[in-house]
């Protein structure tokens, strides 16, 4: 029988529109590490560069960020070696579009703007939207800046039926061909896209030297549904559970163990890079927050007392198309984190990181859903096992519900925001 729904939190809407704040500030993974960065330092965070040397000490809050990356941690006052780490780890990126280094298309009188899929979305759903740019430029001297292009300038728009009746039969979308958003007139003379967000950045196109760009939705993520507990939004796979974890780590009071965040760019498209999952950037972390000189195996002893919980989205029962679910385990909107298993470990969840995070959500007064797929459907995966393959660390694959996973536009509960922050608090608290 699927698990039962828990009474919706007091502090569900308040902390609803608090990720929905979120979600607006952070349209591109650079964005946000930056309200991330922004949220820390409120809260007495100080930022540390990987170039510097480090000496944390016993109750230090620091954060570092690598590229669309971000990593903060609360030292312990127990060394890691004898007491441990507690982690939470997300991703900051969504399947998008990202622009490509020679964007400028014209054709058929219009002026449109060179992209390419990122991720796996459902790019049918991107269709008729109102879309902008956004992102970080890189300058001359190494410096970065964030960017988003203001208004909507940006679209794709559909074919008519009268032009292609073909599509009531099914819509057929070529990456290359029908997935390239109209920009504006071309008159010949307007300004080139990077022209465009330099101004927008206040710095000269003339010191652009890069960019790391995706399209965005610039609807602003809302309430919705019967009773405005059900939050539509862009975006929240994953930033919902990013926003969950910064706000956890706020939380969570010191002690002996050593807390730490991750949220890692890239796991949209495998994690294979210097800030995804695959790369060193949580090993290098861990390092630096362990390595004793007078023990040299402090890492491994420390990795081995720790446990991380891997933090992405899990997928609700469908109400039209339930069958596509496994039928005893059907997670409900509002109805609290899901516990992810796969017998083919797409999850890392296993009896003992499962078990362990049930009595955290027990303890918490946490209901707790689970999620296994249909055994004649492929399972998708997480940051959890590249994460448990890389660092030998105890894991388990945990999610808020939400329907329409990979659209440009999902849904989840507000319901759901205190549940897993609480969930997420326990788990670091432990």
């Amino acid at each position: 029988m699927p698990d039962p729904m828990p009474t919706a939190a007091p502090d569900a809407l308040p902390l609803g529109d608090d990720l929905r704040a979120f979600v607006d500030a952070s349209p591109s993974p650079s964005h946000a590490v930056a309200e991330l960065a922004r949220r820390l330092r409120a809260a007495g965070f100080t930022e540390l560069a990987e170039a510097d040397s480090w000496a944390p000490a016993p109750g230090g809050q620091h954060f570092v960020v690598r590229h669309g990356s971000l990593i903060a941690f609360r030292v312990g006052s127990g060394a890691p070696a004898e007491s441990g780490l507690r982690i939470v780890g997300a991703h900051t990126d969504s399947p998008t579009f990202k622009v490509r280094p020679n964007n400028d298309v014209r054709q058929a009188g219009y002026r449109l703007v060179g992209v390419e899929p990122y991720g796996g979305g459902l790019w049918h759903t991107w269709l008729d939207r109102e879309l902008t740019v956004a992102g970080r430029l890189a300058l001359r001297g190494g410096t970065t800046a964030l960017v988003r292009l203001p208004g909507a300038p940006l679209r794709l728009p559909s074919l008519a039926i009268h032009l292609d009746r073909s599509v009531r039969e099914g819509l057929t979308l070529d990456a290359q061909q029908h997935l390239v958003p109209v920009w504006d007139r071309d008159l010949g003379s307007e300004p080139g896209l990077v022209e465009a967000l330099a101004a927008a950045a206040g710095v000269s196109a003339g010191d652009v030297v890069g960019h790391d760009l995706v399209l965005a939705d610039t609807q602003p993520a809302a309430r919705a549904g019967a009773d405005g507990t059900w939050i539509a939004a862009p975006r929240l796979d994953n930033q919902f559970s990013c926003h969950s974890g910064v706000l956890a780590l706020l939380a969570a009071p010191a002690g002996d163990r050593t807390q730490v965040l991750v949220c890692n760019d890239h796991e949209e498209v495998g994690s294979g890079s210097m800030s995804g999952a695959r790369g060193s950037f949580l090993e290098d972390v861990v390092q630096r927050l362990a390595a004793d000189p007078a023990d040299p195996q402090a890492v491994h002893r420390a990795l081995a007392r720790s446990v991380l919980v891997s933090a992405d989205m899990a997928h609700a029962v469908h109400p039209t198309r339930s069958e596509r679910h496994e039928p005893s385990h059907r997670p409900q909107l509002g109805g609290g984190p899901v516990l992810k298993v796969n017998a083919n470990q797409a999850y890392a969840t296993d009896a003992t990181t499962g078990g362990w995070f049930r009595e955290r959500c027990d303890a918490a007064g946490v209901p707790l859903q689970t999620f296994v797929t249909r055994a004649d459907l492929p399972c998708g995966s997480t940051i959890g096992p590249l994460t448990a393959t890389r660092l030998g660390v105890p894991t388990v694959d945990v999610g808020a519900p939400q329907l329409a996973m990979h659209s440009c536009r999902e849904l989840a509960s507000a319901d759901d925001v205190p549940l897993m922050v609480g969930a997420l608090t326990a788990c670091l608290a432990d």
